[in-house]
């Protein structure tokens, strides 16, 4: 796909994965719908990317049906043909300590948002000569692992979810991607999830490495695109021979739960809507 010109909807545009991932997609002469929570930190991206690629900012929560239609209408009065599912929460604690209400605002903002803007998109997408959909998970969306119980299950559901719709419209103009960044330094890696990387060895990349993934699933077309060299044969593992992963992991679950456990010093805090990994 060449980007130039290209009218790009992008959630959770204010994140680090967002800004470095509007500001690859402004680089490369697309025109961007930016939309997150707030309007201060989009108006400060729209500064920072020059407004010239700025379509529209738009404040507005995905998760609630208002929101949604606002970002709907603002695609389709630009028509908009690509869309980039970006916003999303990862709560980390072991699920027992976790409330109700973390398990419900991470299934509505990591599942139920995305695939409802996908199907209100859908009829502009459909009218574009060619467009296409990015939906963002994570290695946990192919592994699932202690400390992100409802976290990897949002992150599997975006995976299924992406490759039946692929399926579906087949046959049509839309394409539908899947890119899966592993441990990111963002705003939702907190000092105890840090901690746990360090001592599990586990990689964690820049927000511009997330980026450059995403923009690279849309100019080559790719169908999924997962991050990490050891993160990509654990996901083949983990989908072909499970009880090795499983026998892995649990060799790992006494750090996990030092860290994971409400006791570790760190209150586990209701995730803003509009920042990812």
């Amino acid at each position: 796909m060449n980007l130039t010109d290209a009218r790009i909807v992008l959630t959770g545009a204010a994140g680090g994965i967002g800004c470095a991932t509007a500001a690859r997609l402004a680089q490369a002469g697309a025109k961007l719908v930016i939309t997150d929570l707030k309007q201060e930190p989009l108006d400060r991206l729209a500064v920072e990317i020059g407004p010239r690629n700025v379509l529209a900012a738009v404040a507005a929560d995905v998760a609630t049906d208002s929101g949604r239609m606002a970002v709907v209408t603002a695609a389709r009065e630009r028509e908009a043909d690509v869309l980039i599912n970006l916003a999303g929460v990862n709560p980390f604690g072991l699920f027992t300590e976790q409330t109700a209400r973390e398990v419900t605002q991470t299934v509505s903002i990591n599942v139920v948002a995305p695939l409802l803007l996908c199907h209100a998109l859908l009829p502009v997408l459909l009218e574009r000569p060619r467009a296409h959909i990015v939906n963002v998970g994570s290695t946990f969306g192919s592994i699932g692992f202690p400390g992100f119980a409802a976290y990897s299950a949002s992150k599997f559901a975006v995976r299924g979810f992406s490759e039946a719709l692929r399926r579906e419209l087949a046959d049509t103009n839309v394409r539908v991607h899947y890119v899966a960044p592993r441990a990111t330094k963002t705003t939702l890696a907190t000092d105890r999830v840090r901690a746990l990387n360090a001592e599990l060895g586990v990689g964690m990349d820049t927000p511009q490495t997330a980026a450059a993934a995403i923009v690279r699933a849309l100019t080559k077309e790719r169908r999924e695109l997962l991050l990490g060299a050891p993160e990509r044969l654990f996901a083949k593992l983990n989908a072909l021979v499970p009880s090795l992963v499983d026998r892995s992991l649990r060799r790992q679950l006494g750090v996990v739960r030092r860290y994971a456990s409400l006791g570790a010093g760190e209150p586990i805090a209701a995730s803003p809507v509009t920042i990812n990994r």
